[in-house]
């Protein structure tokens, strides 16, 4: 049964234009191709990203934390109360009023304590600005690697200025060195955010980060198998244009330093405005959407990529929304301020 299934999830008719097959993808004539079993080594660097990120927070953002004033909050701890601390962590954060009298009587507190110790303990929880800053600084350093990395791999590349070039002699495209070190290290890198999702700063937008780092890696990883890797290399260099300006913000945000803050805000919300709400959909969406078709018919894989591509998108759009208002808010407050 099992290699029934798999032989049906690797059909060449799913994943491969016509007349391809996935012996059209092994090693031959000097060219060498991207495999699937390559895919393996990102866990291992996700959990090397990971020991990274332990030691970077630890050695190096905590002391900068410290050198640019971000202090945590001295916050009061809730007592010890076994029958409140079960219904905190089985049932609920922020009880009913009418839990709250069922707590009030089972622990023999008044209401007014019971509120109390749910607040406190909700504080407990809440994440310190100094978490934020080190977790800020961690993927700036990437994010910003990443892009200057990205920039080395494809400024001499025909494709990165004509995306019609992306599709010349496809699938008989040898994968190179930079691009196979840029995507192992792409997908280690998104592979680690969702092993310590459980630790992380959940944000109000924390189901839309889950779904755009499993969108990520399901992209990447397709484009890897079927030799989609230079539209690939594109899709990554977009998203971390904008992704360093926004940490870079966070980090400014966290240490209170305001001006600056507000001043890379601003930058990132134009440069995420023009890759992901311009260039992403105008140049990229339409180079896999329109171009493929010149030169083998629509399949399977085909759409899938394109579906995917989309979804992004909607999270562009999403995100996109969430950013305007930021700035409609602190703009209004500075007109405030001024009047």
């Amino acid at each position: 049964m099992l290699d029934i299934l798999y032989e049906w999830f690797w059909w060449d008719r799913i994943w491969l234009p016509a007349n391809l097959t996935w012996a059209d993808l092994e090693d031959k004539e000097g060219r060498v191709y991207a495999k699937a079993s390559h895919l393996y080594v990102t866990v291992p660097y996700a959990f090397i990203f990971l020991l990274i990120r332990y030691l970077f927070e630890r050695w190096i953002a905590t002391p900068l934390a410290v050198s640019v004033g971000v202090r945590e909050r001295v916050r009061l701890k809730a007592e010890h109360n076994p029958i409140l601390e079960l219904y905190y962590i089985t049932q609920c954060r922020n009880p009913p009023q009418a839990d709250v009298d069922g707590l009030s009587k089972k622990s023999s507190l008044s209401v007014r304590q019971v509120e109390c110790w749910f607040r406190r303990r909700r504080n407990q929880d809440r994440p310190g600005v100094l978490k934020k800053f080190r977790e800020a600084s961690w993927r700036f350093l990437f994010y910003l690697s990443a892009f200057i990395g990205g920039i080395i791999a494809l400024y001499d590349k025909e494709w990165f200025y004509d995306t019609q070039e992306v599709w010349t002699s496809f699938p008989k495209q040898s994968m190179l060195q930079s691009q196979y070190w840029y995507y192992v290290l792409e997908l280690s890198f998104y592979g680690s955010l969702l092993f310590s999702v459980a630790f992380d700063v959940k944000r109000k937008d924390f189901k839309e980060q889950i779904i755009h780092h499993l969108a990520t890696l399901v992209l990447l990883s397709f484009s890897w198998c079927v030799n989609y890797i230079r539209i690939g290399t594109l899709v990554m260099l977009v998203h971390d244009a904008s992704d360093v300006l926004l940490e870079s913000a966070k980090i400014f945000n966290y240490a209170k330093w305001e001006t600056a803050c507000k001043i890379l805000f601003i930058l990132f919300a134009i440069v995420f405005m023009v890759t992901r709400l311009i260039i992403f959909p105008f140049w990229l969406i339409h180079c896999t959407w329109v171009y493929p078709v010149h030169h083998y018919p629509p399949f399977f894989g085909y759409y899938f990529f394109n579906v995917m591509l989309v979804v992004l998108l909607c999270l562009h759009t999403f995100w996109a929304y969430l950013i305007l208002r930021m700035i409609r808010k602190f703009m209004f407050g500075m007109i405030t301020t001024s009047t």
